[in-house]
């Protein structure tokens, strides 16, 4: 919910969907889709870690990603 919230106050109109379909277990991602209906990856945790952690963002580092995917 951290990561959702840094991305609605990072760029106005921005519409954040949580898991619209069963997110795969134990891990994290991110993903921008576009007007154009094409996706980038802003954050995978899957191949991050041990330790657990590692598999989930700082949102800031989000936020960052988002920023340059839409420059």
């Amino acid at each position: 919910s951290a990561v959702s919230e840094a991305l609605r106050h990072a760029v106005d109109n921005l519409t954040v969907e949580i898991n619209p379909e069963k997110p795969r277990r134990n891990s994290f991602e991110v993903s921008l889709v576009k007007e154009d209906g094409s996706m980038v990856e802003l954050w995978s945790g899957i191949k991050k870690g041990p330790p657990r952690k590692l598999k989930f963002p700082e949102p800031e580092k989000v936020v960052e990603a988002l920023k340059s995917s839409l420059a």
